[in-house]
């Protein structure tokens, strides 16, 4: 069980590969950022879908509610995962469904019938390649980027993935202390690339105009050869994900 502030989240068994997630306490504006917090850090695990189970829990304003959806929004296109509800009692799914987050985060009376109703779960392949904590940390991030993105059949995006994986390690190493973690994963035809650390700074593009023009932000260059990219809070700080298709091979 963790705690955090004055929720309590825990796992509950669920099938076929559901994160589920019992949560208790009371749901206000002290602890919104916990509970979104807890369910995308179970997203983040790569399950099929996340239910959360809300009998637990005390919601003085039905607003409050929304936070499944904030949730939902931060991983909707990266990872891509699910996030159900599990209510057994009436008048509060009732309450659940006036907050309006029912047309993002589906609501079914218990963990079992949510697992149900999930989607299948598309295939997904998944590497956490090393980082060196040395200097030579973007060299040494290349090869194996490489030979992950070839192995998995996209030759063609190593270049691309590579360069997008060395811009937010660098990030990471120029704008905090942490140690970031990198992670690759395939499905559906895309490659992501995602770098975590924790720093909660949300990443700018920095552009200096009197630089010249041989001097680009890093985040433009992500821009230039993503499909998509974006970034979620985590309760230890951040993860930057980006999302590459054929259309962004060099």
């Amino acid at each position: 069980m963790k705690r955090r502030g004055g929720i309590r989240v825990w796992a509950v068994p669920a099938p076929g590969r559901v994160s589920a997630l019992q949560i208790a306490g009371t749901l206000d504006d002290s602890t919104c950022r916990d509970v979104r917090d807890g369910v995308v850090a179970a997203a983040l695990g790569g399950p099929r879908a996340v239910v959360a189970a809300v009998d637990g829990l005390t919601v003085p304003a039905d607003s409050a509610w929304t936070v499944f959806a904030s949730a939902r929004w931060h991983v909707r296109t990266w990872p891509g995962v699910p996030i159900l509800l599990a209510c057994s009692d009436p008048a509060r799914r009732a309450a659940i469904a006036r907050s309006g987050i029912t047309r993002h985060v589906a609501l079914l009376p218990d963990v079992e019938s949510a697992a149900a109703a999930a989607p299948a779960a598309p295939q997904v392949r998944r590497a956490t390649v090393p980082v060196d904590a040395g200097s030579g940390a973007l060299r040494g991030i290349r090869a194996p980027v490489t030979r992950c993105v070839s192995d998995w059949g996209f030759p063609a995006l190593a270049v691309s993935v590579c360069t997008v994986a060395t811009v937010l390690v660098e990030n990471v190493l120029e704008h905090t202390t942490s140690r970031p973690t990198l992670i690759l994963e395939t499905q559906d035809g895309r490659v992501a690339v995602a770098v975590s650390d924790d720093d909660p700074a949300t990443p700018t593009r920095r552009e200096d105009p009197g630089a010249g023009t041989h001097t680009v932000s890093g985040l433009a260059i992500v821009t230039a050869l993503s499909h998509a990219w974006g970034v979620i809070p985590t309760a230890s700080g951040k993860t930057v994900w980006a999302l590459l298709g054929p259309e962004n091979r060099l």
